[in-house]
């Protein structure tokens, strides 16, 4: 390194973003991520033992990838060599893998790659490096916010394991934030300023699991707030709101606001008004709520109160549902917004819920009586030797595909636990049944 290689390296070390400037050095370090990071786990000991072996890191951005890569490269004996997906080219891979050959017939080292935003390799990028990661010339490490199973060929993921990082929670970006504006070697602790908790539960809490984004907004707070008569920088929660361009919503995820606005939201789709729906959807996702949280509830909603007058609005929420977890935000207010929207204004019926719910209590209530004989089952060994299953009529061999025999118990023949309404598809069903009991 010489002197302007110097210069420059402290002053991108000095001048870059806080967030890159708080990443930590040792394991110890990372906030976060101890289900794969803890210091039981797998990861854990392989990047602490210097043994590790090709993974890949996905997970949405600011959870932490590059951070656990530069982590390695802390820690490990290897060589270790960066490259970005997006600007890198063939030239770049093979003189990565020059050297690591170089390193390793010469000196016994190890290579390792990180590769950020891999899935931006196309396949005969990703087919060039496979057989160096096979043969041990490289150990890969690839960082993705894409789902690795679809955009990581396969050959790949075989040599790799695979490690989901998770979105932080509140109290690690809280963490994050007081380490920033305390932390005088790597933070922002000379500026003399101060969070207050509000500020800090509004940025941890609007920055939905992106540690980057929270940092990004408090450093710019700090540069940009004038000092008090006291001479301290303040962060409050108008200046956070400023920072980060977004309000302050009353929300308490834990409290009355969490639950009257979900209570609104259903009872909306309930009363079949679509656009109340989508207001209380607006302000959950606005605040921050949890997306997978508002899919389970429009899926209970729609087996609860639309039921069989609209079997579909079902399948609508539950591929929502799955829809979600595969997109995340902000797409997935569109997806909510859908599902929300067909189920408001399906046509309505609650017989399902009655019907369980008279089932379950005549269960358990009545003596549990015996399957009728005919129902039970006459395949298993001496069953049709007692008699099991004589006499059953099987209804694709009638008219109709029907033919009227007893199902419920003995003592229980005539009891009614679907009670049909004439909403919808269930008008249907029930027309149906009428007609095959003539």
């Amino acid at each position: 390194m010489d002197l302007f290689d110097y210069m420059r390296t402290n002053t991108m070390e000095r001048e870059s973003p806080l967030a890159s400037r708080l990443r930590p050095s040792t394991l110890d370090q990372v906030v976060g991520q101890k289900h794969i990071i803890g210091k039981d786990k797998l990861l854990y000991r392989a990047i602490a033992a210097d043994k590790l072996g090709s993974v890949i890191f996905y997970g949405p951005p600011g959870t932490g990838k590059t951070t656990l890569a530069r982590v390695i490269a802390n820690t490990t004996k290897a060589d270790f060599r960066q490259i970005n997906a997006t600007v890198a080219g063939k030239k770049d891979m093979e003189e990565v893998v020059k050297g690591a050959k170089d390193a390793l017939g010469m000196y016994g080292r190890k290579t390792i790659l990180f590769v950020d935003e891999i899935h931006r390799f196309n396949k005969s990028q990703q087919d060039y490096l496979l057989p160096f990661v096979e043969d041990g010339t490289l150990i890969l490490i690839g960082a993705t916010t894409e789902n690795p199973y679809f955009e990581v060929n396969g050959a790949l993921l075989s040599r790799s394991r695979i490690f989901e990082l998770k979105a932080l929670e509140k109290e690690d970006i809280k963490e994050l934030l007081h380490r920033a504006v305390y932390d005088t070697e790597k933070g922002m602790g000379s500026y003399n300023a101060e969070i207050d908790d509000d500020a800090a539960d509004f940025l941890a809490d609007v920055a939905n699991g992106d540690a980057r984004a929270a940092l990004n907004a408090v450093e710019l707070g700090i540069l940009t707030t004038e000092r008090g008569p006291d001479g301290k920088i303040r962060i409050d929660l108008a200046t956070a709101q400023e920072c980060i361009q977004k309000r302050a919503v009353r929300y308490d995820k834990d409290g009355d606001n969490h639950y009257d606005t979900i209570s609104a939201f259903i009872k909306s789709m309930r009363g079949s008004d679509p656009d109340a729906a989508v207001y209380y959807l607006a302000r959950m996702l606005y605040a921050g709520e949890d997306i997978k949280f508002i899919a389970r509830r429009i899926m209970i909603h729609a087996a609860e109160d639309v039921g069989m007058a609209d079997p579909q609005a079902l399948v609508v929420a539950a591929g929502a549902a799955q829809a979600v977890e595969r997109v995340g935000m902000p797409e997935a207010q569109i997806i909510l917004a859908q599902a929300a929207i067909y189920v408001a204004t399906a046509p309505k019926s609650n017989s399902v819920v009655r019907a369980i719910g008279e089932a379950m209590e005549a269960v358990r209530s009545q003596r549990t009586a015996p399957v009728p004989v005919h129902l039970q089952d006459k395949h298993y060994k001496g069953a049709e030797k007692l008699g099991h299953g004589a006499g059953y009529q099987y209804p694709h061999d009638y008219p109709n595909h029907y033919v009227r025999q007893q199902y419920l118990p003995d003592g229980m023949e005539g009891t009614e636990f679907y009670h049909m309404s004439h909403q919808g598809y269930e008008k249907k069903i029930q027309d149906f049944m009428t007609f095959l009991k003539k």
